[in-house]
């Protein structure tokens, strides 16, 4: 009893402390001190925090009035007596900003989590849960507090992109999107903090700010509940969902919803905020990751239940059983029995010869059953009561191992247990080893030495031990590629007490006969329990540890993969100068190819700086430099780049380009190589050598590495790890979806974009974006996004998805001399279309709200939000637009403002943003 209230004050102060980003000693002594005794002069504000507040948030609220006055009590809490002396001056300091700070909490989503999981831990540890939920009230009322004091009580909510750009670029985004919102940024580091959850078993689970909540916007019950039952499982779709990925119940049921009308992740995460909760992509992709799989295991539990029908050895509990499989581990445990062509089980045997109901009669009335009269002599396996009992033992076992509960148990003795895998070197890779060194001088030195440089590579794990629990992702798939190279033994050690507590378990409680047994029947159960767990469960256990172990390895090098893409595609761009990309080498010389700022080639040579001759080649260098005034030289990584790199350095610091201001940097070549030989680049360049497309290339990651990297096969940029291990087709997809999330995000100029960066915008495929290109070649630039209506294969779904990553700007589209028109944006003014594109009545004028990521469907709020401070579409970007907005979201709130306009908080806020922003803002610029 004096360990709970301990253990859970702990919590808090440490939880406390790192996500308020306070010292130890000021949480503890000031602020922390201070909530803590707060809650008796605000019960009168309780009742009007819980109406406002689902009907979760009641329970919760009152779970805190009980809980909290019990904490003074513990006996483990020092502090008591310090608190009310810090408190009490500053508890009246701010009301008004204290009324906020209840809001925030109200609809922050730590405290108030939604979720069947919440719901049983506030009904069965309510003491424990006080003491959290204490520390979670003082680290959201602190922040409050925070962003009270630094700028108006403006609750936004930024716009959740998936990737990760640096602190200088964010704040150099929210100056460019308007330095109206002065809150903005102390509001963004509040609901950075808010994203930690320390209650819940997985961070994936996703909040929104107090301005952006409202309510969930959840789908109609009836179509909830079809997605509950499409399935035909014994289990619920989506409360199984929900508990998988930690994502509220609502949640999942909208991100289902979304993916099966076929919306992309890019378009849910920008324009479906309020539907997905603010998650990120990648969370989105988790949800979806895990739904696509649960589908795959009702879909292969029907075949299976079809091929045991057809087989004729279905049951009904068999049925159920298969049907209450949670993942395809247990499907398999419970199928592979019953699989055709594998041996017959003992269990089976036993049950053709009829001891099924003997079995039976053990466990139910064993006072009258008597083995001998179950003696058939001359029948193979009842030829004696030895014979009998062993099949009964058998079928027993199999029971055992197949049952729900037991299975359950054992699996938690388990983690309560000091599980751990182990590896040691094979008998195979040591008897190879040793026939090595005994060969030293025969022929074929060098297989035998590659052979041995491959067990030499795994030394680490000759003796290896470690717990189960605690093991790296990388160290698993090492462990796996050495075994199935042979050269390892892998083995899961599971304690002896896990068996004796099983076995003791087992005879006592759940396989304990209804009615008095004989010790000689007692026996018989005892040995089936053993049998059950040395033959059949120990294996089972072990089989689903690995998979286990090896599925979280996949998934988290994927995930690397993911995030080092996402950071390479993500680099600043290096803009308005002309690039030398130089391709290093010693034979074959140096490939140079100049490119102008718009990656146009102006050059292509090769020169020898490696051999005789050095100045000459300098001569050439500086010659090419002038002429096309090339200030940076981008140099490959590849072979010969320390000498390339020592070669240039010389000759800058010798001033040898004066007047020319040259600077170099060297960039990864990493698929250069490949891309010169594919079909893109000689189609893109037909007339050049491979060894200058390369060059080309290396210059091009430099001016803009999302355009480029784009043409590369993701696997050839070198960016993870054990990528052979993995699953090819699951880091295909996450690679795919990672790209079109940048490119997406990043946004293309629909008229000078290449058509392999076009295909990669959400929405559109290869042959959708072939189809623009052409209608681009035909008909000239694109003059608004309301023309890609008339694209052969671009229909409704599609022109949705991709319309808000296009980008169409005054100065590619031609419109520059154009009288600033009347968007036409209350109405569409687009007709039905027919079977033909000719039919479409499409507006010829350019509308400048196509120039930023405001979707279409939003462009009446935005002419709505224009005239309600004052402004015109027409000077998006500039400062007297940001001086209007500013004023206005200062004597008004975005909310206020939302429902002014007739829209959600969140597609104002994207709104706000875009107008603010500076024109040809790019979120990679630094």
């Amino acid at each position: 009893m004096m360990r709970r209230p301990r253990a859970t004050t702990v919590k808090a102060v440490e939880y406390r402390d790192m996500d308020s980003d306070l010292s130890f000693s000021q949480t503890m002594s000031s602020d922390e001190d201070s909530e803590e005794w707060r809650p008796p002069e605000s019960k009168p504000k309780a009742p009007s925090k819980t109406a406002r507040a689902p009907a979760v948030g009641e329970k919760k609220a009152a779970a805190k009035r009980t809980a909290k006055p019990k904490e003074p009590k513990a006996p483990k809490q020092p502090k008591a007596p310090k608190v009310p002396k810090d408190p009490k001056p500053r508890a009246p300091r701010k009301p008004v900003a204290e009324q906020k700070t209840k809001k925030v909490l109200k609809d922050s989503g730590a405290p108030g989590i939604a979720g069947t999981k919440r719901k049983k831990i506030d009904e069965g540890k309510k003491d424990d849960k006080a003491g959290e939920d204490k520390g979670d009230e003082q680290t959201d009322c602190l922040e409050g507090e925070r962003a009270e004091e630094s700028g108006p009580s403006i609750r936004m909510k930024e716009e959740r992109v998936s990737f990760i750009v640096s602190e200088a670029h964010q704040a150099d985004r929210w100056a460019g999107e308007g330095s109206s919102l002065a809150g903005f940024r102390t509001k963004k580091e509040e609901v950075e903090e808010e994203d930690f959850t320390f209650h819940e078993p997985c961070q994936k689970k996703q909040k929104t700010s107090a301005a952006s909540l409202g309510q969930p916007t959840a789908l109609p019950s009836s179509e909830a509940q079809s997605l509950r039952n499409e399935l035909s499982m014994n289990w619920d779709l989506i409360e199984l969902l929900s508990t998988l990925t930690c994502v509220e119940r609502w949640v999942c049921v909208n991100v289902i919803t979304l993916l099966r009308e076929e919306n992309t992740v890019p378009f849910m995460v920008r324009y479906r905020k309020d539907m997905i909760n603010h998650m990120d992509a990648d969370a989105i992709r988790d949800v979806q990751l895990v739904y696509e799989e649960l589908c795959s295991l009702a879909k292969k539990t029907q075949s299976v239940i079809q091929t045991l029908k057809k087989n004729g050895v279905l049951t009904t509990e068999l049925e159920q059983n298969l049907r209450s499989c949670r993942s395809a581990d247990e499907l398999d445990h419970v199928y592979s029995p019953y699989k055709k062509g594998s041996k017959l089980t003992k269990a089976r045997r036993a049950k053709a010869l009829g001891l099924e109901v003997t079995a039976s009669a053990l466990m139910d009335s064993p006072h009258t059953l008597d083995l001998r009269a179950w003696v058939k002599p001359g029948t193979e396996g009842l030829s004696s009561v030895e014979e009998v009992a062993t099949g009964v033992e058998h079928i027993l076992a199999d029971m055992i191992a197949k049952d729900p509960e037991t299975l359950t148990y054992v699996k938690t003795l388990c983690e309560n247990s000091f599980v751990t895998i182990q590896s040691s070197v094979s008998k195979l890779a040591l008897k190879e080893k040793e026939q090595e060194n005994s060969v030293q001088g025969h022929k074929k030195p060098g297989a035998q030495q590659n052979k041995n440089k491959d067990i030499d590579k795994f030394h680490l794990y000759f003796d290896f031990t470690h717990n189960i629990q605690r093991i790296q992702p990388h160290q698993t798939l090492a462990i796996n590629r050495g075994e199935s190279l042979k050269i390892l033994t892998v083995k899961v050690n599971i304690p002896d007490r896990v068996k004796s507590d099983f076995t003791r378990w087992c005879i006592n409680n759940r396989w304990r006969p209804r009615t008095f047994a004989r010790e000689e029947l007692y026996a018989i159960i005892r040995n089936a329990v053993e049998d059950s767990y040395k033959r059949l469960i120990l294996p089972f256990l072990t089989r689903s540890y690995r998979t286990k172990l090896t599925s979280t390895a996949e998934k988290e090098s994927v995930a690397m993969f993911v995030r080092n893409l996402r950071q390479r595609l993500l680099v600043c761009p290096v803009r308005g100068c002309v690039i030398m990309g130089v391709d290093p080498g010693f034979r074959h010389g140096c490939k140079l190819a100049v490119l102008s700022p718009t990656s146009q080639i102006l050059h292509t040579d090769v020169v020898y700086l490696h051999k005789s001759g050095q100045q000459k080649e300098a001569d050439k260098l500086r010659h090419l430099m002038i002429k096309y005034s090339c200030t940076r030289v981008v140099i490959g990584n590849g072979t010969a780049c320390r000498e390339t790199e020592s070669f240039f350095a010389d000759l800058i610091s010798r001033r040898f380009f004066h007047p020319l201001d040259v600077s170099y940097c060297i960039t990864s070549e990493a698929g250069a190589s490949i891309y010169s030989v594919s079909p893109e680049a000689v189609k893109e360049m037909p007339d050049l050598d491979p060894n200058l497309r390369s060059a080309v290339s290396i210059g091009r990651r430099v001016q803009d590495p999302l355009a480029e990297l784009v043409k590369i096969d993701p696997k050839h940029i070198g960016i993870g790890t054990y990528q052979h291990d993995v699953s090819a087709g699951a880091l295909k997809a996450s690679l795919d979806g990672v790209v079109q999330e940048c490119v997406s995000f990043v946004g293309v100029d629909i008229n000078i974009c290449s058509e392999t960066l076009m295909r990669h915008v959400a929405g559109l495929n290869a042959l959708r974006a072939r189809n623009i290109a052409e209608w681009r070649e035909q008909n000239g630039p694109f003059i608004n996004r309301e023309q890609l209506k008339l694209v052969k294969g671009m229909g409704p779904k599609t022109y949705q998805q991709c319309t808000g990553f296009i980008r169409i700007n005054p100065q590619t589209c031609g419109a520059q001399s154009t009288p600033h028109p009347v968007p036409a944006v209350p109405e569409k003014p687009a007709a039905k279309k027919g079977k033909g594109k000719t039919c479409v009545n499409i507006p010829t004028s350019f509308n400048p709200l196509d120039q930023t990521c405001i979707h279409p469907e939003s462009y009446h709020v935005a002419q709505r939000f224009l005239s309600l401070v004052g402004g015109s579409a027409d000077q998006i970007g500039s400062a007297g637009l940001r001086q209007c907005v500013e004023s206005k979201v200062r004597t008004s709130s975005v909310e206020e403002l939302a429902r002014t306009v007739d829209t959600t908080p969140d597609t104002l806020k994207l709104i706000i943003d875009d107008l603010t922003q500076p024109p040809g803002f790019d979120i990679r610029q630094s």
